[in-house]
C-alpha cells in the first residue's frame, strides 16, 4: 500500500516566513510561521519542522515542495520557486473562486493582483513608496505610541475617530503623531488613523473595482482593516482563512499541481 503523499509551500517574506502542508486533495493539515530573521533557509527549515509537528508527519512523507516570497531562492529543500505574485493568486482562488481583485498587504510592501474567473492573473502592482502603508509602518507607528502590535487592532476598534496622517514616509508620519499626542488626541484615534492611512496607500495604487479579496499579516492580525477598506470601497471585502498563510498555501497547492502532472 502506497503511503499518502503530501505536498510543502513555503513562502519566505522579508518579516515572516510561512509553511503550509497540503494533502492530495489540497486540504491544509499543517501549518507554521516565524520571523525570517537573517537566515532564510534556517527559518524555512523549522517552520516546516512545526508545520510537520502539527500534522503528525515525518519529512519523507513530503514529496514535494514549491517557495515563494522574497527569500524565495534560499530555501534549499524546495524543488521549485515561484513569484509571491503568482502563489498568493493560487492561493487566494482556492478559497474565493472567480473573478476578483486581490490586496495583499505585508510586512514590507503591498500587492494588488487581478485575476479572472480561472484564477489567471490579469495584471497586478506594487507599492514603491519604501514602507509606507505596510505592516513595517504600522510596526513603527505602534512602537512611537508604545504600544504592543497586538493591541492595535482592539484600539482601532474602540472608536470611529480617525486622524488623518498625511505623510507618505514612516518618519514624517511619526512627527505628525507627536503633534497630535501634543495637542490631546486620543491614542486609538491615532491607530484608526494609522489603519485609515494603509488603506489610502492601497486604494492610491488601485481603484478596487470588483469583488476584492484581502491577504497578509496585517489583516490576520488586525481584522479592523479589512473593515475600513469594505467601508471605503462600500462593498464587503473578503478575507479567505488564515490570510497570512495564502501566498505558502498558493505555493503548496502548485507543488500539489506539479506532483500530480
Amino acid at each position: 500500500m502506497t503511503a499518502p503523499a503530501y505536498f510543502c509551500g513555503v513562502d519566505v517574506g522579508a518579516s515572516a516566513t510561512k509553511v503550509v502542508l497540503v494533502d492530495a486533495r489540497g486540504n491544509a493539515v499543517g501549518m507554521a510561521v516565524n520571523p525570517s530573521g537573517v537566515d532564510y533557509d534556517q527559518t524555512a527549515r523549522q517552520c516546516l519542522d512545526q508545520a510537520l509537528l502539527e500534522a503528525d508527519l515525518q519529512r519523507e512523507a513530503v514529496v514535494r515542495t514549491v517557495s515563494t516570497g522574497y527569500g524565495r531562492t534560499n530555501v534549499s529543500f524546495a524543488d521549485d520557486s515561484l513569484t509571491e505574485i503568482h502563489c498568493h493568486g493560487v492561493g487566494c482562488h482556492h478559497h474565493i473562486p472567480g473573478a476578483l481583485t486581490l490586496v495583499d498587504i505585508g510586512g514590507q510592501d503591498n500587492k494588488v493582483i487581478r485575476l479572472d474567473d480561472h484564477g489567471r492573473r490579469v495584471d497586478f502592482c506594487m507599492n514603491r513608496k519604501c514602507a509606507a502603508g505596510t505592516g513595517a509602518f504600522i510596526e513603527e507607528i505602534a512602537l512611537r505610541l508604545d504600544l504592543d502590535v497586538g493591541d492595535m487592532d482592539g484600539l482601532a476598534q474602540s472608536t470611529d475617530d480617525a486622524v488623518r496622517l498625511s505623510s507618505f514616509c514612516t518618519v514624517f508620519a511619526k512627527t505628525e503623531i507627536l503633534a497630535h499626542l501634543r495637542t490631546g488626541v486620543a491614542v486609538a484615534s491615532i491607530v484608526r488613523g494609522t489603519f485609515e492611512s494603509v488603506i489610502t496607500r492601497v486604494l492610491e495604487m488601485d481603484p478596487l473595482d470588483g469583488t476584492v479579496a484581502l491577504t497578509g499579516g496585517v489583516v490576520a492580525h488586525n481584522p479592523t482593516v479589512a473593515d475600513i477598506l469594505s467601508a471605503r470601497v462600500g462593498r464587503t471585502v473578503e478575507v479567505p482563512p488564515h490570510p497570512q498563510f495564502t501566498g505558502a498555501l498558493g505555493a503548496a497547492l502548485v507543488a500539489l499541481k506539479q506532483g500530480s502532472d
